[in-house]
């Protein structure tokens, strides 16, 4: 039997219900939400869950003069919806304004109000999209602005709240790192960088190669730091924090031995798949960095340190909804002493690439800037690679990534990301 459309919005006024009333993250609530559904069913519902999230402040600007006080959470996350799926997405009213009453009158809690979700609903489809474009766009909470703007400016920010809205496409790393092959292959355009980006949206289980495993999903932006600490074939090098593989299997399609480290035995066995799936070969451990006993120093060590994650709400725009700025000073502290002790994990002579997918200065400039004070000797190898654009260099040496930056392609996450060198 066919799923009715009620199902995918049903699915999705749930995930909204979990991520704005009850601050948690998409990744932890998607799994359970949605496995009643069909694959298309799924698909549409995390769709419209994303864009509703990158909108709200559209949305409820239109619904604030249509209502006296705000309704329940679930009544103002349905109205939401069906606002979006009208005047932006350009969905059928009378099939969105019957599954929106249906879905409020079904609600115990929230069904008296089925007369007013209508009556607004019909106000709401008499306008066109032109009302969507008018309305102010999403701002990111004051937690967050506030220092953002410290950092780079108003206008700066306002830039990467209109990344944010735009949301993220798919790119693809491919493992022979032939961009060009791999973007005929799967109608997507090479980026200067080697990665594939995706035209269209896609079953990416269906696209060609990926029962091959020649290539893997990975944002172009987070590709960068492997391509920084250019892995040469036979090195020994070490991935902290891999999961869930994306810089370990470029890494291990260098030619490199890599060891492959990350806290969550979940995650790890996540890793060991994707190796699996493409064909590479790296030794992988479940284990807490601080504490794991390496047997030998490494060449090279790569550190993608956990972190606010603040560089990647246009592909993760819960992250504004969930999190609220509270245990930023224990992240930073964190990020110290994984570096401290990465570049205790260094041969000497080697290198340590330092990464965070954070807009904040002070887990990126601010961070490496410190560990330099703590640690007399070690060096930022200057970032001057064919692939760097010139406005990616930080004048500390290393690469800070915004947002904004590629706007004419689609963008890429935020991320800091520096070479350091031990003394030999």
């Amino acid at each position: 039997m066919a799923e009715s459309s009620l199902a995918p919005r049903r699915a999705a006024l749930g995930l909204l219900s979990a991520v704005i009333g009850e601050r948690r993250l998409l990744a932890e609530v998607l799994p359970q939400a949605l496995t009643d559904l069909s694959p298309q069913g799924r698909a549409r519902a995390q769709r419209l869950t994303l864009c509703v999230l990158r909108t709200t402040a559209r949305a409820d600007h239109i619904l604030a003069p249509l209502l006296r006080k705000p309704p329940p959470l679930f009544v103002r996350n349905t109205l939401r919806l069906a606002s979006y799926e009208m005047l932006a997405d350009g969905a059928a009213a009378h099939g969105v304004v019957n599954d929106a009453v249906a879905l409020v009158r079904g609600n115990r809690k929230t069904a008296h109000l089925a007369g007013l979700v209508n009556a607004v609903l019909r106000k709401i489809a008499a306008m066109g999209p032109e009302a969507w474009q008018a309305a102010p766009a999403q701002k990111l909470p004051g937690w967050l602005r506030g220092r953002l703007v410290k950092a780079y400016g108003a206008a700066r920010v306002a830039d990467f709240e209109a990344a944010f809205e735009e949301g993220a496409p798919t790119d693809l790393t491919p493992k022979a790192g032939n961009a060009g092959k791999l973007a005929e292959m799967v109608g997507g355009t090479a980026l200067p960088t080697g990665s594939v980006r995706l035209d269209r949206s896609a079953q990416l289980t269906g696209l060609a190669g990926y029962d091959d495993g020649k290539w893997w999903v990975q944002d172009a932006a987070a590709a960068l730091p492997a391509l920084l600490l250019a892995a040469r074939p036979g090195e020994n090098i070490l991935d902290l924090c891999a999961a869930p593989g994306g810089k370990t299997m470029q890494l291990a399609a260098s030619g490199a031995q890599v060891t492959a480290l990350d806290i969550s035995a979940e995650r790890a066995q996540r890793l060991s798949e994707n190796l699996t799936r493409t064909q590479l070969s790296a030794r992988v451990e479940a284990a807490d960095a601080l504490s794991w006993q390496a047997d030998q120093l490494f060449d090279a060590v790569l550190l993608d340190a956990p972190c606010s994650a603040t560089g990647t709400i246009r592909r993760h725009p819960d992250l504004v909804f969930a999190k609220d700025g509270k245990g930023l000073r224990d992240l930073y502290a964190l990020q110290a002493a994984m570096l401290d002790r990465a570049a205790g994990l260094v041969r000497p002579g080697g290198r340590l690439v330092f990464c965070t997918c954070s807009l904040l200065p002070e887990e990126g400039e601010r961070q490496v800037a410190a560990f330099l004070d703590r640690a007399p000797g070690f060096s930022v190898d200057p970032a001057d690679a064919a692939w760097i654009e010139e406005d990616w260099k930080s004048p500390q040496g290393g690469l800070r990534l915004l947002p904004d930056f590629w706007s004419d392609r689609g963008g890429m996450d935020g991320f800091y990301m520096a070479c350091l060198r031990k003394p030999a």
